[in-house]
């Protein structure tokens, strides 16, 4: 197989813009030079990389990469330009576009993410779409589960690490009353609580549940709960224990059966490498006895292979 064309990791953003430019140029696109320069460029570089290419070439350098590009590469390569809040906004909007729903992806990025991500997510969103975040949610979801999605994005939680012991003792009490031991299940109770408690709060009371009541507080949620309500309820709390874990569980998901669900893949490997990435894939071999990468190279393939690779770094 012939070696990729690296250019020199100390290239410039005017150079690596150069390089593009070179690489769109003549009769079909130079794809291996493209994920080469861009896969290794950190968020400010990539954004640097498109001022430069604009000023030097009067052109969107992400209109050019949707010409050059098709298929799974492209929908990765054109989230991976984004920074995160953009991207996120980009991902919630078409999740909750009426021609192309996915409540399950809508929920994913909402509930996994801090009180201070989703306050910037929302601006963003306003700003691209021209529209409300919680109003496209009231739009689209329905029930239980839409009331928290808009319970979630409304309340600014606390994000540090300190957490009260009396109020993790009485909000497990509650969520205790509220379903396993009453007949039937105050969905309220679940809402408020998950809604508006910090990470480090809701990862105490899952402990003081499971010492309280030999149970772990997931499996209630999933007695008593389901659909997705569910999903979000166990979003939020297994984001708040460990999301590396999380996210393992979900890339397995996508990738497991006939086929593969490469919406999910190439948004959890493309909003997570800049994030927890090196986690997640210790997560995943820890529970699959095999490595993210394996997996990912065998349920891939051509030039959308070697970008998402490129994005998971090392094997091991």
């Amino acid at each position: 197989m012939a070696s990729l064309s690296i250019p020199p990791v100390l290239t410039t953003p005017r150079d690596d813009a150069t390089h593009l430019y070179k690489a769109f140029k003549g009769f079909g696109c130079d794809k291996a030079a493209v994920i080469n320069i861009l896969a290794h460029r950190d968020g400010t570089q990539r954004a640097l990389i498109q001022q430069e290419y604009r000023t030097m070439y009067s052109e969107d350098m992400t209109k050019r990469l949707a010409k050059e590009l098709s298929g799974n590469l492209e929908k990765a390569v054109l989230l991976w330009m984004y920074d995160p809040a953009g991207r996120d906004a980009i991902l919630v909007r078409k999740a909750l576009s009426a021609d192309a729903i996915d409540l399950i992806a809508a929920t994913e990025v909402i509930c996994s993410r801090t009180p201070s991500q989703i306050g910037h997510v929302k601006q963003l969103y306003h700003s691209i779409n021209g529209t409300f975040l919680d109003h496209d949610i009231e739009l689209q979801a329905s029930g239980d589960h839409k009331k928290l999605l808009l319970a979630y994005v409304s309340t600014m939680r606390y994000e540090g690490p300190e957490v009260d012991r009396a109020t993790v003792d009485h909000d497990a009490k509650a969520l205790y009353k509220a379903g396993e031991k009453k007949l039937g299940t105050d969905e309220k109770t679940f809402i408020r609580i998950f809604s508006e408690r910090s990470k480090a709060h809701l990862a105490a009371v899952s402990a003081t549940y499971h010492s309280m009541y030999s149970r772990s507080l997931k499996k209630a949620v999933k007695s008593e709960t389901s659909g997705l309500f569910e999903f979000a309820l166990l979003t939020i709390l297994q984001c708040a224990e460990n999301p590396a874990k999380y996210f393992a569980k979900e890339l397995h998901k996508a990738m497991k059966g006939l086929g593969t669900n490469d919406n999910t893949l190439i948004r959890i490997v493309v909003t997570r490498t800049e994030i927890d990435m090196q986690y997640i894939k210790a997560e995943y071999q820890k529970k699959h006895k095999k490595s993210l990468n394996d997996a990912v190279h065998s349920e891939t393939s051509d030039d959308y292979r070697t970008f998402l690779l490129s994005l998971l770094g090392p094997g091991h």
